[in-house]
C-alpha cells in the first residue's frame, strides 16, 4: 500500500492504461506540457508525446466529437473536460452520438470513449465553474456514470472505464484532487455497479458520493457520539447503480438519508429515493430524507457557497430529523 492523492491515482491509471494499450490516447484543453488546469495529466505529454496526448483548441464540441469519431474506428479516447459546466457545449456529441451509436447500429458499432468531467466547486469558482451535473448524464440511456470518492477507487474505476465498450462519464470532484488515501501497488479494474460500505452502522443508511461523502463520514462521526449509528453507503457508480447493495443496507437500518452537492430538484438523490420507495418500501420505517445543494446557482462568495452546499452539520441535522429523539 502507498498513500497518494486522488489526482496522482488518476494520473497513474491513465499512464498504466496507455502503456497497456497503444490505442488509448488523451485529448483535451491544456492537458499537454502544462499538465492540465488541475495538474492531473502532468508528465504524460513528456512520456507519451504529441500523438497520444493531444492539446486542443478551446472547443468542447470539437475535441469531444474527434474523440467519439476515433472511438468508432478502434481508438480508446480519454477526454478531459476541465470543468463539467462546459460539457453542455458537447452534449450532442455525448448524448446523441456516443450514447446512441451501439443501439442505432444494432450492436455493430460502439463508442468506447471515456469522458472525464471535473465537477463541483473548488471554492469561490462561481456559478459557471462549480456545477454538479451528474444527473443530466444519468438520465441519458447508453451512458455509464462513475463517481469515485477515494484515490483507490478513482484509479481502479478509471481503468474499468477506459476498457469498457460503452461510453463512460467519469466524474472527478475538484476538491478531492489533493485528498490522500491508501492505494495498492497493483490495482486491478473494479466492476461497475458495485458499491461499498464506507462506514458500518445499524440505525440509518446514508448514501453519498464524491466530496459530499467526506462530509457524510464527518456527520456519521458526530452522530456516533450522540448514540446514532450511521451506515455510509458509497455507490461508486451511478449507472449502473448497486441496488442490491443499498437494499442489503436498508435491511439492517430501515432508514434512508441521501446527500449530494448537486441541487436537490431533479438530482441523482431523487432516483435513489424513487428506487427505495418503489422497491424497498417494505424495509423503510420512515420517510426518505434528502440533504442536497439548494436550488440556486452557485454563489461566488465563500460564505454563501458554504450556505448552498451541504456540509457535515447539515447532513447530521437531516439524519436527526429522521431518527427523532432516539432510535429503536
Amino acid at each position: 500500500m502507498r498513500t497518494i492523492t486522488y489526482a496522482a491515482a488518476i494520473n497513474e491509471a491513465l499512464a498504466e492504461e496507455m502503456e497497456r494499450d497503444g490505442q488509448v490516447f488523451l485529448i483535451g484543453e491544456d492537458i499537454g506540457e502544462s499538465g492540465g488546469v488541475f495538474g492531473v495529466t502532468r508528465g504524460l505529454h513528456a512520456r507519451f508525446g504529441d500523438e497520444r496526448v493531444l492539446d486542443t483548441p478551446i472547443s468542447e464540441e470539437g475535441l469531444t466529437g474527434a474523440a467519439v469519431g476515433a472511438s468508432l474506428l478502434g481508438g480508446r479516447a480519454v477526454v478531459e473536460i476541465m470543468f463539467s459546466d462546459f460539457s453542455m457545449l458537447a452534449m450532442d456529441m455525448i448524448v446523441n452520438q456516443a450514447a446512441k451509436t451501439h443501439y442505432m447500429t444494432g450492436g455493430r458499432l460502439s463508442a468506447p470513449v471515456t469522458i472525464r468531467l471535473v465537477t463541483g466547486t473548488a471554492g469561490a469558482t462561481a456559478a459557471q465553474h462549480s456545477q454538479s451535473l451528474e444527473a443530466w448524464f444519468v438520465h441519458a440511456p447508453g451512458l455509464k456514470c462513475v463517481a469515485p470518492s477515494t484515490p483507490a477507487d478513482a484509479k481502479a474505476l478509471l481503468k474499468t472505464a477506459i476498457r469498457d465498450q460503452d461510453p463512460v462519464c467519469f466524474f472527478e470532484h475538484k476538491q478531492l484532487y489533493n485528498a490522500k488515501g491508501e492505494v495498492p501497488d497493483e490495482v486491478e479494474p473494479l466492476p461497475l455497479g458495485v458499491g461499498r460500505i464506507a462506514r458500518e452502522g445499524t440505525d440509518v443508511t446514508l448514501v453519498s458520493y464524491l466530496k459530499t461523502l467526506q462530509e457524510s463520514l464527518g456527520a456519521a462521526e458526530t452522530l456516533a457520539d450522540e448514540g446514532v449509528s450511521v451506515e455510509v453507503f458509497d455507490p461508486r457508480t451511478l449507472v449502473p447503480f448497486d441496488r442490491d447493495g443499498l437494499r442489503a443496507s436498508l435491511e439492517k437500518t430501515g432508514r434512508l438519508v441521501i446527500a449530494h452537492e448537486a441541487p436537490q430538484r431533479g438530482g441523482f438523490g431523487a432516483e435513489v429515493a424513487a428506487f427505495a420507495a418503489g422497491e424497498c418500501w417494505d424495509l423503510l420505517r420512515g420517510p426518505v430524507v434528502r440533504v442536497c445543494g439548494t436550488n440556486t446557482p452557485m454563489p461566488y462568495a465563500p460564505e454563501l457557497e458554504g450556505f448552498v452546499i451541504p456540509d457535515a452539520e447539515r447532513i447530521a441535522r437531516g439524519v436527526r430529523s429522521l431518527v427523532g429523539a432516539g432510535v429503536a
